[in-house]
């Protein structure tokens, strides 16, 4: 076989396990087998159930060998998020407070995966309560970038990012609040959705109505994250933002034409979000490849006044809300941004919830108005280029010096205040050898033509086949 096989495609593997080209079995050691060698220089699964994997693909060829049905994900290997509820094994959250926690029930989305055939291989590395793009806690240690593992992986999706791109997994679950799907995609040149709140259902959770963390998935090109998400989306009677769509219907061929698409180009989102000089480089280039396609682009973005004080009430708001019970209880053993950020949470008045709410509904139809006269909008992932591994987050963006952990995060989370679909999509490489991402927005609701853009992009460029040279360790 030319390709080994930890190399395969999402689409590619499901494809050989059907037609019993492979086996569950030898698609799972593959995958052992180069988490062994190189997982130690990335750090990016930190719990691993070797038998258990080895055991679940053994059923997954016999239900095959019998005549079962074949569900979309069947022997496709996977780890999930270290936040997301893993029945019997550690669900860590990057937080000593829970380094032996272990589940007796799986989250809904871990269950609509192995329920769509996918085995469990463990877990994910995330920074603690995954607050922040960067991915380092105190249980684990850092995730390292597999392109540079001096470098952030990002976060807060840093391990599920790193894993993909170094070949330890083919799909990979995420959420995203302020861009911990879309940050570490373009930090470690795969792809990741931030999807619609209510694409994908969650269960259990805290606050059931909260739309600005959303779980979505990740993969190594457009097409198969549509695959992971056609798992994971479709209604479920707990979740009551949940949308009515069936997995399904992105279980579907991308392929559309673009020519004729009104699109949009923002380098700061308006001047909300500069971004270094390196990232603009890569991604100005990118907007011909749109023109050959027979796209109009503009320079054109919606009016986000106001989208970066929403974003940080209502984050501080969930934070109290998620983990204010743990600072009464255990202040200590909480790193200080967290602390910060709850503390943040309770000094908010009715007053700075209610013009948090009625910004955001402002922001939110002036996006429909602005989706009346563009199809897509396009705009920088990150505004900075994966940074050291050593730093907390970086100190400058675009020559300015950042105030908080979340300030060079802006391009990302401004677009989660807006409640639309929002994908990373590799769009080339710096100088120096790193990964930049470009960012697809689409119109409430529209993850599909997101996605079919990207899909075309990533088609015509080819970005993300260059994947990291990683020794073996």
């Amino acid at each position: 076989m030319p390709d080994a096989l930890h190399q395969l495609d999402a689409l590619d593997l499901a494809a050989r396990l059907r037609r019993r080209d492979l086996s569950a079995r030898e698609v799972v050691q593959a995958h052992l087998d180069r988490i062994e060698q190189v997982n130690p220089a990335v750090n990016a699964l930190v719990t691993l159930d070797p038998e258990g994997a080895l055991a679940a693909a053994a059923l997954a060829d016999e239900r095959l060998a019998r005549g079962a049905a074949v569900p979309p994900l069947h022997g496709l290997p996977i780890a999930f998020k270290d936040t997301h509820l893993t029945r019997g094994m550690r669900t860590t959250h990057g937080s000593p407070l829970f380094a032996d926690h272990v589940p007796d029930e799986d989250e809904l989305l871990v269950n609509r995966l192995q329920q769509a055939g996918a085995i469990r291989l463990g877990k994910t590395n995330v920074p603690e309560f995954a607050a922040g793009s960067h991915t380092f806690n105190p249980v684990f240690g850092t995730t390292r970038n597999p392109y540079d593992t001096t470098r952030s992986a990002g976060g807060s999706s840093g391990g599920a990012a790193a894993a993909l791109a170094a070949g330890l997994q083919p799909l990979a679950d995420g959420s995203d609040m302020g861009g911990s799907l879309r940050n570490p995609a373009s930090f470690c040149n795969v792809v990741g959705l931030r999807p619609t709140p209510g694409r994908v259902p969650r269960h259990p959770g805290g606050d059931l109505w909260d739309t600005l963390s959303v779980p979505g998935p990740m993969g190594r090109t457009v097409a198969d994250t549509a695959l992971l998400l056609s798992a994971m989306a479709g209604p479920d009677p707990r979740c009551p933002i949940g949308l009515e769509t069936p997995g399904e219907a992105f279980r579907v061929p991308l392929d559309r034409e673009l020519r004729g698409l009104r699109i949009a180009w923002t380098p700061d989102l308006g001047g909300h979000a500069p971004a270094d000089p390196d990232v603009l480089a890569v991604l100005e280039p990118q907007l011909r490849v749109f023109e050959e396609l027979g796209c109009r682009v503009d320079i054109a973005c919606p009016d986000l006044t106001g989208a970066d004080d929403t974003f940080r009430t209502l984050r501080a708001h969930s934070f109290d809300l998620a983990l204010g019970t743990l600072l009464d209880s255990d202040r200590q053993a909480l790193k200080p941004s967290i602390v910060e950020n709850i503390e943040q949470g309770r000094r908010l008045t009715a007053a700075d919830l209610r013009t948090a709410t009625a910004t955001r509904s402002r922001l939110y139809l002036g996006m429909v108005d602005f989706f009346s006269r563009y199809d897509l909008l396009l705009a920088p992932v990150s505004q900075v280029t994966p940074f050291d591994a050593e730093l907390e987050y970086p100190r400058e963006v675009a020559g300015r010096p950042t105030r908080s952990y979340l300030d060079w995060m802006r391009s990302a989370y401004l677009i989660s205040v807006l409640g639309v679909p929002a994908l990373s999509v590799p769009a080339g490489f710096t100088p120096a050898g790193l990964p930049v991402g470009l960012q697809f927005i689409g119109a409430p609701r529209a993850d599909l033509a997101v996605l079919q853009a990207g899909h075309a992009y990533e088609r015509a460029t080819r970005h993300g086949r260059r994947r990291p040279d990683l020794p073996a360790v």
